[in-house]
């Protein structure tokens, strides 16, 4: 009994430790001045991840037009991007979508309010238009007040389970159109 009784005083004295650790505010001044003479360089490998999505999609856009002599950067637009990434979030993260099997696939009835709707009657649309076709099946998008509702729908009974199981979302994140697009968009040559 003794020992089990050390084991929790000894566990409760690390967790009140981590917690403490955990609540200090983030200064990332010092915390990089640290980080720079804790290891010789090149010994650990370096940190990759931006550390958000959106903004790590915005860096690889720049360096990328950064890297290309012909950039007009009278065109570029990078706050359209950023709006799109924003339309992407609600969506994914927001967005209420209610599955119905239909004849041949899956109807979607996606709602959203405020930021998330506009996101919704935006991006559902136009990516029915980017999947139609793709893997052999029918997309069509109709807007409601409350958002949009997607039909996808094919004759392959193979299609038809997979589009059952992508749901909504796996259903919009098919193709590889976002990335070519995004690069587009910055570049001020595409909008939603």
């Amino acid at each position: 009994m003794p020992i089990r009784i050390a084991a929790v005083i000894a566990l409760s004295a690390v967790l009140a430790a981590g917690s403490a650790k955990a609540q200090m505010p983030m200064d990332h001044a010092s915390h990089h001045q640290g980080a720079a003479t804790s290891t010789p360089a090149g010994t650990l490998p370096e940190p990759t991840m931006p550390g958000q999505d959106a903004f790590g999609t915005i860096q690889e856009i720049v360096g990328i037009l950064d890297a290309d002599p012909n950039t007009d950067w009278s065109k570029v637009d990078i706050e359209a991007l950023r709006r799109h990434l924003v339309d992407m979030n609600e969506l994914t993260l927001h967005a209420k979508a209610v599955a119905t099997p239909v004849d041949g696939g899956a109807r979607f009835d996606v709602t959203g309010e405020g930021r998330t709707l506009e996101a919704i009657q935006r991006m559902v649309p136009a990516h029915s238009h980017e999947i139609n076709g793709l893997n052999g099946w029918s997309a069509k998008a109709e807007p409601s007040a409350t958002g949009a509702t997607l039909t996808v729908t094919s004759a392959d009974p193979k299609q038809v389970a997979r589009i059952r199981g992508l749901g909504f979302i796996g259903v919009m994140a098919q193709g590889a159109h976002h990335q070519t697009h995004h690069l587009a968009m910055a570049r001020g040559g595409f909008h939603h």
